[in-house]
């Protein structure tokens, strides 16, 4: 995405930053950036940047930043921070295949649930559906658990968040199997994925009230290499808007499926010898790092009707 701005002559920069840090903490650095930075801006920020980008906003000496353009951001929370802290994310359990002893489930205790921007990036309100995952009472008792004294700082670095405004413009992925709910039960967390999100993010956690959307039929990865949401981009960029994209999307698909901590568990459970594998080898395993397992969706009720029929 940086290389096709420039190449259509949008003078684009890196904001590096380190994803594990608090987002208020990214935000602070960034509005630090932003304060040297001339008096036109614009900021393209994907996912977590997006969160990053508002708690930047959110801080004196950023009035300089013209545009928010937002792909795939969630801010409402994506329900993969659920899955790493529980060590059922593919991304914990692809890493633990290359660790000597540890398992995926001693990696999220030890590790990933002490990175704070997993706190950041928990689902709550409408994101979080019926179930408060800011409650420590409401996760499961067996398994590794969140560190309260974290959840409760990200639930009031939320509250700081800069608002919504004209500024803000956002593409969101849909039509890709997504985690959109979870429920305990048993002692266990059941996740409900639909077409309705980008893979990671739920299409209602990417959208913000009052703010102009595109829709892409895209993966939440692939948002920042996609040609045309690129090209979008440029537009709302330049522009404001964009024709290339659908403003509107109404799912017609009412498949989903169900999967359980305990299910996923089952996955990507045997160890790799990094050191034994091919550079090609190498490049698919890193490839598909991010890559979740592919579960079929059924739309509710045609099994069932298919079995009266026989």
């Amino acid at each position: 995405l940086k290389l096709y701005l420039r190449a259509h002559g949008l003078a684009a920069e890196f904001h590096d930053y380190d994803w594990r840090l608090p987002v208020a903490q990214l935000g602070g650095a960034l509005a630090e950036r932003l304060r040297t930075a001339g008096s036109r801006v614009a900021i393209v920020a994907h996912s977590m940047g997006g969160l990053v980008a508002r708690a930047a906003l959110a801080l004196a000496g950023t009035g300089n930043v013209e545009r928010l353009v937002l792909l795939g951001t969630p801010h409402c929370g994506s329900f993969a921070a659920v899955q790493a802290v529980r060590g059922t994310y593919a991304v914990v359990r692809k890493v633990a295949r290359l660790a000597d002893t540890a398992t995926a489930e001693s990696l999220a205790a030890e590790v990933f649930s002490s990175f704070p921007s997993l706190y950041d990036l928990l689902p709550v309100g409408a994101g979080g559906g019926a179930t408060d995952l800011f409650d420590e009472r409401a996760w499961p008792a067996s398994g590794p658990q969140p560190r309260a004294p974290l959840m409760q700082a990200a639930l009031a670095a939320r509250e700081r968040l800069a608002p919504p405004d004209e500024r803000f413009i956002s593409i969101v992925g849909v039509d890709q199997e997504t985690v959109t709910a979870v429920t305990r039960r048993n002692d266990d967390f059941v996740y409900t994925l639909t077409r309705q999100g980008d893979g990671t993010v739920p299409a209602a956690s990417a959208v913000l009230a009052g703010v102009r959307c595109a829709y892409a039929r895209v993966a939440h990865s692939n948002l920042t290499r996609d040609p045309v949401v690129a090209a979008a981009v440029v537009d709302m960029l330049r522009r404001g808007s964009t024709r290339r994209l659908p403003g509107e999307w109404l799912s017609a698909s009412r498949a989903c499926t169900q999967v359980s901590d305990r299910q996923l568990r089952r996955s990507h459970a045997q160890k790799v010898d990094w050191a034994a594998l091919t550079p090609e080898e190498r490049r698919l395993f890193l490839q598909n790092l991010n890559e979740p397992p592919h579960l079929k969706l059924r739309v509710p009720g045609t099994a069932r009707a298919r079995r009266r029929r026989r």
